[in-house]
Order: C-alpha cells, then sequence, then structure tokens
C-alpha cells in the first residue's frame, strides 16, 4: 500500500488552526466520505478549525468473506460484540494517537483536539479516547458502540472518563442495531462518563437533524471551552 493512499485528508477553516477536529469514516468508506463535514456543521466563524480525515488500512473483512476494503479493524461476524478484534482495536488507536501527536507538533494542544467518527470510525474513537491519559477536548460517535465494552471500566482512564461525549444513532438502523448503541451509552454513563444522547427515525446513516444538534453540542460543551485567551 502506498503512502499516499493513507495520507489524511485535510481542510481547514481559516489561518493558524487552533483547534482540530479529527475524524474516522466508516467500514469500506473512505476520507472523502466525510469531505462535506465542515460546511455541514455550524461553525464559529472566529475560530479557525483544521478537520484531518484519515484513510483506514485496507484488510481483509471476515464477515464480507475475506473481501479487501478500508477498515479501521476486522469483524468476524453478525454479533458485533462477540470475538472482537482487540488487536485491530489497538493499531487503530495508534493511529488516531499519531494523528493527535502530529497536532500537538502543530501547536494545538489535546484539550483543543476532538476526536469523532462514523460506525467502525466512532467505535475507534470511543476505544481510544478514553483511555487517554491526556484527555481530549470531546469525542463524538455516530451510529457506533463501544467495543470491548466489558473491559471499560477497568480499561478507562480516569483522566478521560469525563470527557464530553456525543452519541447518536438511528432508530431503524439495519446495520448496527439501536439496542447496541443504547447498552454502549448505558455502559458510559454506568461509568460517570458525561454522554449526550440522540435518536433520529433513520437507517445507517447521517441526517441534518443530528447535525444540527451535534453543531450545538459542539457550540455548548466544547467552543467555549477552547476559545483562544
Amino acid at each position: 500500500m502506498s503512502d499516499a493512499s493513507l495520507k489524511p485528508l485535510e481542510i481547514e477553516t481559516g489561518a493558524a488552526p487552533v483547534f482540530s477536529i479529527i475524524w474516522l469514516h466508516g467500514l469500506g468508506a473512505d476520507c472523502r466520505d466525510f469531505q462535506d463535514l465542515p460546511k455541514m456543521l455550524s461553525l464559529p466563524s472566529g475560530l479557525p478549525i483544521r478537520f484531518i480525515l484519515p484513510n483506514a488500512p485496507e484488510r481483509p473483512i471476515t464477515l464480507n468473506g475475506g473481501m479487501v476494503m478500508r477498515g479501521w479493524y476486522d469483524l468476524t461476524g453478525m454479533e458485533i460484540v462477540k470475538q472482537e478484534d482487540a488487536t485491530g482495536l489497538a493499531e487503530a488507536a495508534g493511529i488516531v494517537e499519531s494523528l493527535v501527536n502530529r497536532e500537538v507538533e502543530r501547536g494545538v494542544p489535546r484539550s483543543r483536539i476532538l476526536a469523532g467518527g462514523f460506525s467502525q470510525g466512532g467505535s475507534v474513537v470511543l476505544h481510544y479516547g478514553f483511555r487517554c491519559h491526556e484527555p481530549l477536548a470531546g469525542i463524538v460517535g455516530l451510529s457506533t458502540y463501544l467495543p470491548l465494552s466489558g473491559e471499560f471500566a477497568s480499561a478507562a482512564s480516569k483522566e478521560a472518563i469525563k470527557t464530553p461525549v456525543f452519541l447518536a444513532h438511528g432508530i431503524f438502523d439495519p446495520v448496527l442495531a439501536l439496542a447496541l448503541g443504547e447498552s454502549s451509552r448505558q455502559v458510559l454513563q454506568d461509568s460517570g462518563c458525561d454522554v449526550s444522547w440522540h435518536t433520529y427515525p433513520i437507517p445507517h446513516t447521517v441526517t441534518p437533524e443530528e447535525l444540527r444538534d451535534l453543531s450545538a453540542w459542539l457550540s455548548s460543551r466544547i467552543w467555549p471551552e477552547s476559545s483562544p485567551g
């Protein structure tokens, strides 16, 4: 695989960004799946933001008959929470950590870096974000679930447990059932996480209403805490 195929897509909303959003796509998609996200969110005009949209590595996905596609980790069967790919999740978390570290090197502190994702990408940021000993500004998971949830209480970092998290799920999701999202939310809440939970009458997709709610959450929970000065 060429280095170019793994190079993240970057979009800046202004010069010298002071905030970064790392956003992970879902299984089988690529970095351009959410390239319009900056336009779809209501962003503060005075806060220049860098969006980093990485590509997942290409790998055989057991659930799809071993077909090679972009995936953050392997899926072995329809029962998502059984025989989870802990090694693949750790590797994906390492990719996110490298992107976070790169932003820090570019002058954006971890307190101004948000990690988000859709579906499998959301699972990765939930897995990663709550294990950080230096917390991020926030975590966003759309149409997703908490992987390795049985070990969350012991694996989560006490420093990161209060990181604000926005979770949204479609009531009619045929890929990741609503019950899976609800059980993930419960695990997080039972562990003391600061969860904002939203549901919509949609399948496994993203709706404008969802992005409006995400924008409102960002305005109330993230931007004021991260404004310059």
